[in-house]
């Protein structure tokens, strides 16, 4: 029996599920957001029950969503979700089975400055990278790489606005930002060497296997500093042997079972490491490519 921990809104749970159905192989969804209302125990041996099933062999960790509670107060609500939150991690915890992958494991790679660093020990190319409050450090980093450098947030690239999702992108950080530095106060992000590249890729791990794809992210203004503001089609990629080795290493040492890298050639024919997402999105790349990730999941579970 599979377990699978996600929310209702995760659409790329049920490109995954709809395959476990076709194969008939048994499993359990978890949308996290009912945990009020769903029934699970754990015994005086801490043992895990979910919806009467205890006998799980695999765990898919998608994503985690808090319940929503209204009508009480702010302070009440943050209490509650804060209890909802260790609750789930402490559930998981008892859960003695195959992750795809342990989420302590996906929390700790989440660590953008954790990733580069051990992307960097296994010999990845890595933009020369900073993160600062220190106005004077940034001036100087910045005349020392051709007054050239990308902005990113340092995790979340999320946030609601009037009750609306928005994105933040990476960025290209503008001379009239350095001119008037002393308006503003430097809050936590990183600062990069900006890098002419000619492609993009997106390589994402199962196990032992791995599947490249690539985008021509420089065919359009909108997308030459981050694919992800435009709509562009991803297709098949290669990439040398030695390098494929490095991206499975990669996904090992962070102790996962999956990861999606993302890289970019430069115009010198080099491959520099940008960051993996443990958790990362794939069914949109399947659907364009028809490479069978799906399938790489299910027999990593199975």
């Amino acid at each position: 029996m599979i377990l699978i921990i996600t929310h209702k809104e995760d659409y790329t749970s049920d490109f995954l599920i709809n395959k476990l159905n076709a194969k008939k192989i048994k499993y359990v969804r978890w949308n996290c957001e009912d945990i009020i209302n769903c029934n699970y125990q754990v015994d005086n041996n801490i043992n895990f029950t979910f919806e009467g099933s205890n006998n799980f062999k695999a765990v898919w960790f998608r994503r985690t969503k808090l319940p929503n509670i209204e009508n009480i107060s702010y302070s009440e609500k943050i209490y509650l979700l804060n209890e909802y939150d260790n609750l789930l991690k402490n559930l998981f915890c008892t859960i003695n089975a195959k992750w795809v992958s342990n989420p302590f494991s996906i929390y700790q790679a989440e660590n953008k400055l954790y990733q580069l660093k051990i992307a960097n020990s296994l010999g990845f190319k890595i933009p020369n990278t900073l993160v600062t409050n220190s106005k004077k450090e940034l001036l100087e980093f910045y005349k020392n790489n051709s007054k050239s450098l990308i902005i990113k947030p340092l995790s979340q690239s999320k946030i609601i606005s009037n009750n609306e999702i928005e994105y933040i992108f990476t960025n290209i950080l503008k001379d009239e930002h350095i001119l008037e530095i002393e308006k503003y106060d430097l809050t936590p992000c990183i600062y990069q060497e900006k890098i002419e590249k000619t492609i993009e890729l997106r390589v994402t791990v199962v196990g032992e296997e791995i599947f490249i794809a690539g985008i021509n992210s420089q065919v359009s203004e909108i997308t030459k500093t981050d694919w992800r503001k435009g709509k562009l089609d991803f297709y098949i990629e290669e990439l040398p042997k030695e390098l494929k080795k490095k991206c499975i290493s990669l996904v090992k040492s962070l102790n996962l079972k999956f990861g999606a890298i993302d890289l970019i050639k430069d115009k010198n024919g080099d491959y520099i490491f940008l960051e993996i997402n443990p958790n990362g999105q794939w069914a949109w790349i399947e659907n364009e490519t028809g490479m069978k990730i799906s399938d790489a999941i299910i027999n990593e579970l199975a």
